[in-house]
């Protein structure tokens, strides 16, 4: 037995194994580059359980069509060491089977059972919150953080998962508090700063949200492809509440688009931001085409609605008829397929196909049947994960295919309640001036 980094009990005799252990969880926890290192730990020593699941979890993150089979192999090669190692190890082990399984709230279960009994290892607290974020459980996440803070107070990340937590539970001023905690701790902590940027957001501080990202934005440039273009998303999004649109489409071309295009959470960020820069009023070109090229080389994958629902929108704005087809049919060949007992399988009959729909109509044009496909699935919209600023992009669409349904009475609320929410973003009363005329 050897110890990680959070003084836990390894099964494995080699110390290259804790070091790739170790590697991968601080690369986990704060977005960094160097998260393969366990593919190489976990050849190093195929007994070492705890190294085999990590070594899946890194193929499932990727979230690709071949993810699931990538991950298989390594969890197989643990299962005839289960015996010999710790009980942390095997539940990490159970809890990214069942996840490859497509089996969320086992998944969740587990990984909650872990962060419980182990708070000090905190890249099993950031396991948990992504799981539970990615099915709406915000409440949850934010109870896994509270748990654990005893435990990492003087770690930046530990605020910075706490301050997400209370962002989305829409605990704004203390969620404001953590993250100015976090980078009081570690100016260069990027979650942090990406709560951070969710709060000013949510208040409306546009002219001040610019300017804080700007003003942390020297310390991304070495963090992963998703959390370097995400910030800068964030960053464009104030730069277009800020009435300056055209600077938010400089950062699309130099910043969010290009880092991995691959990536399927690169492409939902550009996706979400091309379609703000349109409701905006911009004309992007060519960009859909660029989009859509990388989106539709993926083929129907079906990892999770959320990301259909943007490969969706970026094909039907390219104009991808064949393709924004094809990934229909095979969804709801998909759903079909999808136990009812299980988390995933209800939430793609309640949410995703409706969803789905309504997005590729919006791409087509169809202002009526996007008008009245989307309501049902934004009802439940919580549930395919996504912060509420990612979300809100499905509440835009339903917005815009309103006014051009001639549906004004029936947006006017909608429409009126951002005006409250935000007052100081002069945007939102131009927003309604000009839907309501269309």
């Amino acid at each position: 037995m050897l110890q990680d980094r959070w003084g836990l009990d390894v099964a494995t005799d080699h110390p290259a194994v804790i070091e790739g252990l170790n590697t991968f969880d601080t690369s986990f926890i704060t977005y960094g580059t160097t998260a393969a290192a366990i593919w190489e730990a976990a050849k190093t020593d195929p007994a070492c359980v705890i190294a085999q699941a990590k070594a899946a979890a890194l193929e499932l993150f990727l979230q690709t069509g071949q993810s699931v089979a990538k991950a298989r192999p390594w969890l197989a090669t643990a299962e005839p060491h289960l015996a010999k190692a710790t009980e942390r190890e095997r539940l990490w082990h159970a809890q990214v089977s069942a996840w490859a399984a497509g089996d969320a709230e086992t998944a969740i279960a587990l990984t909650c059972d872990l962060a419980a009994r182990w708070p000090q290892d905190l890249a099993a607290v950031k396991m948990a919150q992504f799981h539970l974020f990615h099915v709406g459980d915000l409440a949850g996440m934010l109870r896994v953080a509270e748990a654990a803070l005893p435990q990492h107070r003087a770690m930046a990340e530990m605020h910075g998962m706490l301050a997400f937590g209370l962002e989305e539970m829409n605990r704004l001023d203390e969620a404001e508090a953590a993250a100015r905690q976090a980078i009081a701790l570690k100016r260069a902590e990027p979650w942090a700063h990406h709560a951070l940027a969710h709060v000013l957001e949510t208040q409306g501080r546009c002219a001040e949200g610019l300017e804080t990202m700007l003003g942390f934005s020297d310390t991304w440039s070495d963090r992963n492809s998703f959390m370097r273009s995400h910030n800068w998303w964030h960053a464009a999004l104030f730069a277009i509440d800020s009435d300056q649109p055209d600077a938010a489409l400089r950062l699309y071309d130099e910043q969010v688009w290009g880092v991995w295009k691959e990536y399927s959470q690169d492409q939902v960020n550009a996706v979400a931001l091309l379609a703000r820069l349109e409701f905006a009023g911009l004309d992007v070109g060519e960009r859909w085409q660029d989009v859509a090229d990388y989106i539709e080389r993926r083929g129907p994958e079906h990892v999770e609605p959320f990301l259909d629902a943007h490969y969706l929108l970026g094909l039907s704005r390219a104009g991808r008829d064949a393709a924004v087809q094809t990934l229909l049919t095979s969804l709801r060949d998909h759903v079909a397929s999808q136990a009812e007992q299980q988390l995933m399988g209800r939430i793609w009959r309640q949410v995703g196909v409706d969803l789905a729909e309504g997005v590729a109509a919006y791409g087509r044009g169809e202002w009526r049947q996007v008008f009245e496909k989307l309501p049902p699935a934004l009802q439940g919209l919580q549930q395919i994960g996504g912060s509420h600023a990612q979300r809100d992009l499905f509440w835009q669409l339903w917005l815009q295919a309103g006014a051009r349904a001639g549906a004004r009475d029936a947006i006017k609320p909608h429409l009126e309640r951002r005006i409250r929410d935000r007052p100081s973003v002069e945007k939102h009363r131009r927003e309604f001036a000009a839907l309501l005329k269309i």
